[in-house]
């Protein structure tokens, strides 16, 4: 159980957004995996209990949010509400009668208190018993018995290179100079005088680059994201010939997983395009939202990036359909750091300092390659870690925090984007040098997307099929 991608939260939040309610079968079904997702609490509470008696747990700020995240799921409101709305809906569209929504209403609260409730109950009971056993300052993964093995495995799965943690540190900070360079150009192109800590300091700190603190400002960012993608998506068909078909919205991710400064994030819509896909923005803290970043972070988010990456890959009908959802990181992730950059070409960021943030979100990548092998392999601890977070990039503490204590959970996965991204870069400078006159931007780009997500190895590999039939 953690903070990030624990089963505690995900299955709620599965339930909620993802489980369609359109006949009595489905929500008999619904009823019926509430019943199941207690079954699979339990069990994950005896592994966890199995890793904590081995002397594995994860540390203890996740333990504390995990408790507030289940506190929060305890009593079942948040499920059982959206139960009763997709019953009276079924009621509303006359798919079912009310004597069966009275039925079902009553079957869904009985599931709620005598499944749903207990498993919780003993969930809270189990991190409560446990958590003054967590470390409180933490350093990462290598700290257990194999544990430099378990991380140099991480970064193969993520990165799917055989780079080192060694090699990866080293390509972080070379990155973290040269963006550094590109930020002080835009520093002296707004005429702000002073250094650029100052700079990142005054980007971080001034009302002018961010919402208030109100509905009304989550409602701005919401409604500011969606126009930047609107105005983006009418420009994709100069850029790319595979274009996707699932739609795309901004949603403020739900009230029981939000958490202040967490990072955005997307969730693919069906392969169909009967459920769009959604770009989720936590918004309980405006003050950790700078307005700044917030235009890079829906590209990367939304188009052209994991949407259109993730859409097309589930769409395609010329691989077998395991490649429609397969995932790698180190691709997809790659992908969404390459748009942010695509997007400039592609007439965004005509603000100078929302093009600083999309430097700023590049920086914040290239950092994760510095701090996630300083945690994981150098023996660095939280506070190392924030406090080269800090020197290097204007996000604000909040979001800062968030950051780190993510990859302190979830080892290796913040390597891949960086990683991905310089690979992208990469095979595009190649075909661009090997084709000159013939190189296609709309091509490549199909390319890249068109064969679902892939290994860096076989992306190359078709790259340089594609470039030899363009020869």
């Amino acid at each position: 159980f953690d903070q990030m991608r624990g089963l505690h939260t995900r299955l709620p939040s599965y339930l909620i957004n993802f489980h369609k309610v359109d006949s009595l079968s489905d929500m008999n079904a619904y009823i019926s995996r509430i019943k199941e997702t207690a079954r699979g609490i339990d069990q994950l509470i005896v592994r966890a209990k199995e890793q904590a008696a081995a002397g594995i747990l994860p540390p203890k700020f996740a333990f504390q949010t995990v408790i507030v995240q289940t506190k929060a799921l305890k009593d079942g409101t948040p499920v059982l509400n959206d139960m009763n709305g997709k019953i009276d809906a079924l009621v509303t569209s006359k798919k079912i009668t009310s004597d069966e929504a009275a039925s079902l209403k009553e079957q869904s609260d009985k599931a709620i208190n005598d499944y749903f409730k207990p498993a919780y109950t003993n969930l809270l009971t189990w991190l409560e018993s446990e958590v003054d056993n967590a470390e409180a300052t933490p350093t990462g993964v290598s700290r257990h018995e194999n544990g430099k093995d378990f991380y140099n495995y991480r970064l193969k799965v993520f990165t799917t290179t055989g780079l080192t943690a060694d090699e990866i540190h080293e390509i972080g900070l070379k990155e973290v100079a040269r963006i550094k360079g590109e930020m002080m150009a835009i520093k002296e192109k707004v005429g702000f005088k002073g250094d650029l800590n100052a700079f990142f300091k005054f980007v971080n700190t001034d009302k002018q680059f961010f919402f208030p603190n109100t509905d009304e400002g989550r409602q701005g960012y919401l409604d500011e994201s969606t126009k930047y993608l609107d105005d983006l998506t009418k420009k994709l068909p100069d850029y790319f010939g595979i274009l996707p078909k699932a739609k795309l919205q901004v949603k403020r991710v739900e009230a029981f997983r939000e958490q202040d400064g967490a990072p955005q994030h997307y969730s693919a819509g069906t392969p169909d395009g009967s459920r769009a896909g959604t770009y989720y923005v936590h918004l309980s803290d405006m003050n950790a939202m700078p307005k700044s970043t917030m235009e890079g972070v829906a590209y990367h988010e939304g188009n052209p990036g994991h949407h259109m990456q993730i859409s097309i890959a589930q769409e395609l009908e010329s691989v077998p359909k395991f490649r429609t959802q397969a995932g790698f990181s180190v691709y997809s992730e790659g992908w969404g750091l390459y748009s942010e950059a695509l997007a400039k070409e592609m007439g965004g960021y005509q603000n100078p300092y929302y093009d600083f943030g999309r430097l700023v979100n590049e920086i914040w990548r290239a950092i994760r390659l510095v701090v996630d092998t300083g945690i994981h392999a150098k023996g660095w601890t939280e506070a190392d870690a924030i406090k080269y977070f800090t020197e290097n990039s204007s996000i604000s503490q909040g979001a800062i925090k968030a950051e780190v204590q993510r990859y302190m959970v979830m080892p290796g996965q913040a390597t891949s984007y960086k990683i991905g991204m310089l690979k992208i870069q990469e095979l595009r400078k190649m075909a661009e040098t090997e084709l000159g006159d013939k190189f296609d931007i709309k091509g490549f780009h199909d390319i890249i997307l068109g064969g679902g997500a892939l290994p860096l190895e076989l992306l190359e590999r078709r790259v340089k099929a594609w470039i030899s039939t363009q020869k």
